[in-house]
């Protein structure tokens, strides 16, 4: 098991961008993959960025070329840069850590994209 503790929320208008990072404390040797995921109210939680160890990364369609998300395996961050933001990136950006018998979750950062 694995705490996560994400930072880099906030607020920006659309076409700017936010850097959202993500650090994990205790196994970290046991995670296989980190992402974020995205939530919005009354909807479900969903992938936007993953990058499992020796794999590339992979995103979500509305964020591809506009994201990029990046990981250090030894010290256990991962960060999400984000960049021509649009109001549609609105929600709860949560930190995701997996290994091959746990998955843990960050508190969530709010990311307002609003002019």
């Amino acid at each position: 098991q694995v705490q996560l503790v994400e930072s880099g929320g906030g607020f920006v208008q659309p076409g700017g961008s936010l850097r959202l990072s993500c650090a994990a404390t205790g196994r970290i040797d046991r995670i296989w993959a980190m992402a974020w995921y995205r939530q919005v109210p009354g909807k479900r939680r969903d992938l936007v960025a993953t990058v499992p160890d020796g794999h590339q990364p992979t995103y979500a369609a509305s964020v591809k070329g506009r994201f990029t998300i990046s990981r250090d395996n030894i010290k256990g961050t991962v960060t999400l840069q984000m960049n021509s933001l649009k109001p549609e990136d609105t929600g709860i950006y949560y930190c995701n850590a997996a290994g091959l018998d746990f998955e843990n979750w960050g508190q969530g950062t709010q990311v307002t994209v609003s002019a």
